[in-house]
């Protein structure tokens, strides 16, 4: 099984989703770690249920970007880190982990990108009164929001009444489909090709 840290600033919906699959047995992965950049982030509150270590890596204990992110790279070679996943974490990684960890660093975000990419996705899509929005599971790479698509899912947003109601919708689709993409690096079900990455699920 492949193994995992994960990466969170907020309340970890996201991985508490992961972490009920990988209990339930559908979702063939260990977690090793979380590693936050929030002191009191509530996904340290899912870590703890989980009897998993909690890292904080704190922006402002570092000189620049490239120094947190060469932090975070010994945290994931000291727990033998295999996938880096992504889950709500709000700060940009920068420099020599793209380099050793290519290819196995993955975010989840809440719109069909190339479409409203940066923090505020589903509250631009719902006022540019989009009807469709969605999510994409990606690669990272050094730009915002940027490297090779994974999955994407279309969610309509149409009978939405706020920017709240459009990503509550948004999240319920992230919920079922990441650990499912997560189990999907356990059973090899994925290749990079160009800038997009080969992957065939059913709809989750």
């Amino acid at each position: 099984m492949v193994k995992i840290a994960i990466l969170a600033s907020g309340r970890g919906s996201n991985f508490s989703a992961i972490m009920k699959e990988i209990s339930a047995g559908r979702c063939a992965a260990t977690p090793i770690v979380l590693i936050t950049n929030n002191p009191l982030a509530p996904a340290i509150e899912i870590a703890k249920k989980y009897n998993l270590p909690v890292e904080i890596v704190k922006k402002e204990d570092f000189s620049s970007r490239e120094e947190m992110s060469d932090r975070i790279l010994f945290l994931l070679y000291r727990y033998d880190a295999e996938l880096v996943v992504l889950a709500g974490y709000m700060l940009l990684i920068k420099g020599k982990i793209f380099t050793d960890y290519k290819n196995r660093i993955i975010n989840i975000h809440p719109s069909f990108l190339p479409a409203f990419p940066g923090a505020n996705a589903q509250k631009d899509a719902f006022e540019a009164g989009a009807k469709v929005s969605g999510l994409t599971i990606h690669f990272m790479d050094e730009s915002l929001d940027g490297g090779p698509i994974i999955y994407q899912e279309k969610v309509d947003i149409s009978d939405c009444k706020s920017a709240d109601e459009a990503a509550a919708k948004i999240l319920t689709r992230e919920h079922l489909a990441y650990p499912k993409i997560v189990h999907s690096f356990s059973k090899g079900n994925y290749s990079i090709e160009g800038k997009r990455a080969s992957f065939h699920p059913t709809k989750f």
